[in-house]
């Protein structure tokens, strides 16, 4: 593994040692004869060409189809000249074949490893001496040429196996970080809605809290006591719900925690009420059909909606009314808050963050909202499913 791992951080030198190596065989190869057999003459020519091409591998990774030609060109010789082309001969050819299946197409292997072989083995055979070794002469380097084109293009799958494996890997990872970006930024839109929501309501029911007794200061300090105690009761209010909210951000796996409160819903709409009539706003509230129990989500949606528009109500309306009407029919809860309004003002147009934090969530559990404003009211119209279908 450490050699193999050496040996891609290093090609080059890889190469020169493969190169040595196979000159080396190459020149025991010419040298080797039967027992039975002379030696073929111009010995040096044999050990000229085995140089020649192992040289040619040095630039069989840019070249490989040159380097198949100067190869088989130089064992095709050596064939011609009556060496037995023995594997330590044909090292060299093996090894540029070798390189040629593992980096050009499937077809290109076979097209030049088809010419090579029948080049070679026509020149170990020759075209006079056709004896009864013919079949060995044959069989021999046809074998040793072939077994390199397999493995090249073994070599070649494997390569491309592995990139696609790794871009797969790379695009997986790539898809969890954006999904993860994206759950974060809903999480975050979805604290801020909640945020907005009770921030917003209980601010503007403190503040018209604070307005009325300050004003009622001298002329009834029995009421401004009640109010200044309903103020505090809505401050403290703001502050839990805060707590739990921003409790989520600081992980709700700390078993030091303390256990949140449950989500809002329809069950304390009549404390909403009673704190809107606190600021100063009255509420006629209207229920038709027969109440239900609700989907958590849809429970804190309509919980929501309430709220937030009978904040706009406590902030805009003129005279400080507004009427509330809850209509269940079929599979549908109606949600309508409606009130008058000052100069067409509504919840201060129609563009603020609350109603687009009300459009939200009735998109989030499948349901619409849509608002009105005109010049002497303001009304808000969501239709919330009484059944969520996953």
């Amino acid at each position: 593994m450490v050699s193999l791992e050496y040996a891609e951080r290093h090609p080059r030198l890889a190469d020169a040692v493969v190169a040595v190596a196979l000159f080396a065989g190459a020149v025991l190869g010419a040298h080797l004869v039967g027992p039975d057999e002379g030696r073929p003459p111009a010995i040096w020519i044999a050990d000229v060409l085995s140089g020649l091409s192992c040289l040619a591998l040095l630039k069989a990774r840019e070249h490989p189809r040159a380097t198949v030609v100067v190869t088989a060109t130089c064992a095709v010789v050596l064939g011609g000249l009556g060496y037995l082309l023995t594997p330590l001969l044909l090292g060299p050819v093996m090894v540029a074949l070798y390189r040629l299946a593992a980096s050009a197409t499937t077809r290109t292997a076979r097209v030049w490893g088809g010419v090579t072989t029948a080049l070679v083995v026509g020149a170990a055979v020759g075209v006079t001496d056709l004896d009864a070794t013919v079949a060995l002469r044959v069989v021999g380097p046809a074998l040793w040429l072939l077994l390199p084109l397999s493995l090249g293009s073994r070599s070649r799958l494997r390569h491309a196996y592995l990139d696609t494996v790794r871009a797969r890997a790379e695009h997986a990872e790539r898809t969890r970080e954006e999904e993860a970006r994206l759950r974060v930024t809903e999480e975050r839109m979805r604290i801020a809605r909640e945020l907005h929501d009770v921030v917003a309501h209980h601010m503007a029911v403190a503040n018209a809290q604070a307005g009325t007794a300050a004003h009622l200061l001298d002329a009834d300090p029995a009421l401004t006591r009640k109010l200044l105690a309903d103020l505090k009761i809505t401050t403290s209010s703001v502050m839990l719900e805060l707590r739990d909210t921003v409790g989520v951000l600081r992980g709700a796996g700390d078993p030091g925690a303390d256990p949140l409160e449950p989500a809002p819903g329809l069950a304390r709409l009549p404390d909403l009420l009673e704190m809107c009539g606190s600021a100063g706003l009255s509420v006629d509230l209207e229920i038709e059909g027969e109440p239900r129990d609700l989907p958590p989500g849809v429970d804190l949606t309509a919980y929501r909606i309430i709220q937030e528009a009978l904040t706009n109500a406590t902030k805009y309306a003129t005279p400080a009314a507004a009427s509330l009407r809850l209509r269940y029919s079929g599979s549908t809860l109606v949600i309508t808050v409606a009130n008058a309004t000052d100069g067409g003002r509504g919840s201060g147009g129609t563009d603020g963050f609350g109603i687009v934090g009300m459009r939200e969530r009735a998109h989030a559990v499948g349901g619409d909202l849509r608002v009105s404003a005109g010049g002497t009211g303001f009304e808000v119209v969501s239709a919330l499913p009484l059944r969520v279908t996953p």
